[in-house]
């Protein structure tokens, strides 16, 4: 069965967002072109690398010598995106693999989702049935990545002791007890 490509090659909007309240919400990176959605489930880490990924090469082009692309070493006021995701978000997949690229004939960043491998026990990875990519210009790259890591961010507070997340209800800290 041939995989199914869901392609945006210059989306309107690409964003990582989350359902829920901070503890038990669900990452997503969502895509849009015209009226065209695409949501796809994510782990908070997956976000987080992603994202850290993105401002890596996003940095090495900037200081690649000869390199032609204007690189923003922040996001460009025009391109910072605080609204919600759309709704309702209905998933396309889980991602599982992720890869991240730059197409410099384009000069675009690339990245490709694909569902978790659910291979059977030959240790044969299948063909995915779907796979999301995106191809997305330096200025909409560095705000995707800026407002991902403030998304990943805006979790529970850490306890200043173990570092470890506070629930709202309480927080049994190994290092002072229960507080």
């Amino acid at each position: 069965m041939p995989t199914i490509v869901h392609g945006f090659d210059w989306p309107d909007r690409v964003a990582v967002g989350t359902v829920g309240r901070p503890g038990s919400r669900s990452f997503y990176l969502q895509v849009r072109s015209g009226s065209r959605v695409v949501s796809v489930a994510l782990e908070k880490e997956q976000s987080a690398a992603l994202a850290e990924k993105i401002g890596e090469i996003l940095d090495q082009l900037m200081t690649t010598a000869g390199n032609p692309v204007s690189v923003p070493s922040g996001t460009p006021v025009e391109l910072v995106d605080n609204e919600p995701l759309d709704q309702p978000v209905e998933p396309e997949f889980r991602a599982g693999a992720m890869t991240l690229g730059w197409d410099p004939t384009t000069s675009q960043v690339v990245i490709e989702a694909f569902p978790i491998d659910t291979a059977d026990d030959d240790d044969v990875p299948d063909e995915p049935a779907e796979m999301l990519v995106v191809r997305i210009p330096v200025g909409t790259a560095r705000a995707f990545a800026e407002r991902t890591l403030e998304v990943v961010g805006a979790g529970r507070a850490m306890c200043p002791f173990c570092g470890t997340p506070m629930d709202p209800d309480g927080h049994v800290c190994p290092v002072l007890g229960e507080r």
